[in-house]
């Protein structure tokens, strides 16, 4: 099994994403939307980083309960109630992803939503892992 991030000399600099990821393995695992929903199902913190960590720990929860870890995720997609503070706090967004996921990005877009499924939600991450 492998993940090889691509990033092709001429396109912009890759900074917190791969441009793009090949996956050679036997298992994908699809893994749903996860907000900063506790253990109750009630949102937590009060701001879009302390979201972040909370969805991603999540994210990674529910993969690893698939047998899969944070290198085994090829793409990750990140839905946010407001663009410009998820930029805002990109670099601390980018701590958080490295202090739980490692250093390796996998293929990665960021979009722009009127509203989360929970409304307090400001963030939701979901993704597709393979697996050896």
């Amino acid at each position: 099994m492998g993940l090889e991030r691509i990033n092709p000399v001429g396109l912009s600099p890759a900074t917190g994403f791969s441009h793009a990821v090949t996956a050679t393995g036997r298992r994908l695992v699809l893994l749903a939307g996860q907000t900063a929903l506790d253990g109750t199902g009630g949102i937590v913190g009060g701001t879009l980083p302390a979201q972040f960590a909370t969805a991603l720990g999540n994210l990674l929860t529910a993969l690893a309960a698939a047998g899969g870890g944070p290198g085994d995720l090829a793409r990750v997609t990140v839905y946010t109630t407001d663009v410009a503070d998820y930029r805002a706090h990109a670099a601390e967004l980018g701590r958080i992803w490295r202090r739980a996921a490692g250093r390796d990005y996998p293929a990665m877009a960021v979009i722009g939503v009127v509203r989360l499924w929970d409304e307090q939600a400001l963030v939701e991450l979901d993704g597709i892992a393979v697996l050896p």
